[in-house]
């Protein structure tokens, strides 16, 4: 059994993710915008998606366009502000992250008690922020000084829009990263938020990663999700929980329960 049963009881769980609004800073913050929006929608969408039957829940700051490299202080004490605001009303476990910002996500999961994240942790990246340079022997590092033993992390093995710089294939990556970081669990998404990853590229990873849990992180939808299943042990889901299925759109709680109906029927939980 691994920590996916005992943290989300079932060894195929669907997290939810929970995408923050602009917060203070942000390019795309609303003009004469206040947190108590931010909150306000957080709090609707984190009920969609538990009422819904999510598993767990991710809370991300998805929407501050476009990404830092090293996340401000501001987005850090905003997204603390918002999860705080939310904590009593959590009913599954929860996880922070700051979006490709390793230490900035060790930092946040301190100070909010999350019980696991996920991140871009390890590797040098090429995209439209430049170059992406991770280091993480600092970040566990980090981690070990925050006293974050209980925290379960996420490695992301695909970066959303980034090339790799380097050859070698995502399996290889994945059996240098097992070896080096000793990763809770994998994570393999596609191209963006929304777009799936490939299912040879999913069953490469499972075969390399052995008895380490793999996720989707990206695209996973209510028609393509028993199949990813298969070759996953749980999913990242984000884009398909909006309404109409478009990412900058609020939770519908319905588009959720007809998602997790196929997940349990497929589970053997119905």
């Amino acid at each position: 059994m691994s920590f996916l049963k005992a943290m989300f009881g079932t060894e195929k769980p669907i997290i939810g993710l929970l995408h923050l609004k602009p917060l203070p800073g942000d390019p795309f913050y609303a003009p004469q915008g206040n947190l108590d929006d931010v909150i306000a929608c957080a709090k609707a969408d984190l009920d969609a998606l538990q009422r819904g039957g999510v598993d767990g829940v991710l809370v991300t700051n998805e929407l501050s366009l476009p990404y830092e490299k090293k996340v401000s202080g501001v987005t850090l004490g905003a997204m603390g502000m918002v999860i705080g605001a939310l904590k009593e009303h959590f009913r599954v476990p929860y996880g922070v992250e700051a979006i490709y910002d390793g230490d900035a996500t060790m930092e946040i999961c301190a100070a909010t008690q999350a019980a696991f994240t996920r991140c871009l942790f390890t590797g040098a990246w090429a995209g439209d922020l430049g170059l992406i340079d991770r280091d993480v022997a600092k970040t566990l590092r980090l981690k070990s000084a925050l006293r974050l033993d209980e925290l379960k992390l996420f490695y992301f093995v695909t970066s959303e829009g980034e090339v790799y710089l380097n050859d070698r294939s995502y399996p290889d990556i994945a059996k240098s990263m097992l070896f080096n970081c000793r990763p809770d669990a994998l994570v393999v998404g596609g191209a963006a938020a929304g777009v799936g990853p490939g299912g040879e590229l999913l069953e490469q990873v499972r075969t390399a990663a052995g008895a380490v849990p793999v996720v989707c992180g990206t695209g996973c939808r209510k028609e393509t999700v028993a199949e990813i299943l298969k070759n996953c042990d749980g999913a990242f889901v984000g884009t398909t929980f909006k309404k109409d299925g478009i990412f900058e759109n609020r939770v519908d709680e319905q588009r959720v329960k007809e998602f997790m109906d196929t997940v349990k029927k497929m589970r053997g939980d119905l």
